[in-house]
């Protein structure tokens, strides 16, 4: 059955291949391109075949992406394949050594930007859930395929929307196609954020009289924050293996020369675990920030304002969909075994895990990739039949097909 599904995994790249250049040849930049042609050229292929889709449009009613639903001849849970076909900016284009849409095959590479995050999973979801269409009466539940653009934006525009959409059935657990053979992503540090603002008298920095401005306030502030360690973090004991972590990001104040600024603004960035939550974060950051306004008063308190808040998560061993992927990915042939990995930068598995209850989710198995969010952004197809066999048979044994 497995060398059967290779086998035949083998027989669609071309078809594949052919889908996610035409991904590709559309940009689709997060907040920076119209994501209406990549979308059209997804529509246009399930519509020929008939696969039954529809758009899914966030609260200002703009268009984040398509769900494709196949539903199942039984009843059973619903499961879904994810991939994004928004993608990060080009940067310097002169860099590289080919356009970013070029969208061609060079030496078993697919290139250009997308090519690895994520179009050619997007394309290869599109063709296992069209290859499941024909026989959905032999399957339990369904399979949904989530194609969502505002991803690389930080809005998960898409993800939301098909979240929050009345219509579609909750998924016991998601499967998202980024890129990499040798690993599946099964868990990610949570994050906290929060823009602080601190503040100081403003003055002339001629006067003779001497200000201790906000941008010096600030500085003391940053190393009051660098000065955490969170290595000893304990998400050791709940088997999490990476410890916290706390950043300041951006700073921002002042204006010209002759003024002390009375008012500058910090990002921090926090990536939390399981043993040091959002909670922990929160504390710390204003514990940081009580400390600066006792040793150097200003004429108000330091602000602490949280933007932004997901949980850390990470699956079982024997947790699904994750122990159905893996079991696939390690069957396929692929060179060496496939481990589970738990990521340090956050994913759309930390949303999902968020939400009421929490969804299950991988967050990354796929082909070979280099350049991702950098230059020459290109997807390796050599491992291209083992890796769609891998995800179609894991949809497969979770729909319990008969």
């Amino acid at each position: 059955m497995r060398n059967n599904l290779v086998a035949r995994a083998a027989q669609q790249t071309a078809s594949v291949v052919d889908l996610a250049q035409e991904l590709i040849r559309r940009p689709s930049r997060g907040g920076i391109d119209d994501y209406g042609p990549v979308l059209a050229v997804l529509e246009s292929w399930l519509t020929e075949r008939s696969l039954p889709h529809r758009r899914l449009h966030d609260e200002q009613g703009q268009l984040v992406g398509l769900l494709v639903e196949i539903a199942g001849g039984r009843p059973g849970p619903w499961w879904t394949l994810d991939a994004c076909v928004d993608t990060a900016p080009f940067g310097d284009e002169s860099a590289w050594s080919f356009p970013p849409t070029i969208g061609d095959v060079a030496g078993h590479w697919l290139r250009g930007r997308g090519a690895a995050d994520s179009k050619l999973a997007a394309s290869v979801f599109c063709h296992i859930a069209a290859d499941l269409h024909h026989d959905a009466d032999g399957l339990n539940g369904g399979l949904a395929v989530l194609l969502d653009v505002d991803e690389h934006t930080g809005g998960f525009g898409g993800a939301r929307a098909y979240l929050a959409d009345p219509g579609a059935e909750r998924p016991a657990g998601v499967m998202i196609g980024y890129p990499g053979p040798e690993e599946i992503v099964v868990g990610g540090r949570g994050l906290w954020r929060a823009v602080v603002a601190v503040h100081a008298p403003a003055g002339h920095s001629g006067s003779r009289r001497t200000v201790v401005g906000a941008i010096s306030r600030a500085a003391r502030l940053v190393q009051l924050l660098d000065q955490t360690d969170l290595s000893a973090d304990p998400g050791d004991r709940s088997g999490f293996p990476l410890p916290a972590k706390l950043s300041v990001t951006a700073v921002r104040g002042g204006e010209g020369f002759s003024v002390t600024a009375d008012r500058c603004e910090l990002n921090v960035d926090v990536r939390t675990t399981p043993g040091f939550d959002a909670e922990a974060a929160d504390t710390l950051v204003r514990e940081a920030a009580a400390t600066l306004d006792a040793e150097m008063p200003g004429p108000k308190p330091t602000v602490v304002t949280p933007v932004a808040c997901w949980p850390a998560f990470q699956l079982r061993p024997d947790e699904q969909p994750a122990a159905a992927l893996m079991t696939a990915a390690n069957s396929m042939g692929l060179p060496g075994p496939v481990r589970a990995k738990v990521a340090g930068p956050s994913n759309i598995g930390n949303l999902l895990a968020g939400e009421g209850g929490g969804i299950s989710a991988t967050a990354g198995f796929g082909v070979p990739y280099e350049g991702l969010h950098g230059i020459d952004e290109r997807a390796g197809l050599t491992e291209l039949p083992q890796v769609y066999a891998a995800y179609h048979q894991a949809v497969l044994d979770l729909l319990d097909a008969a």
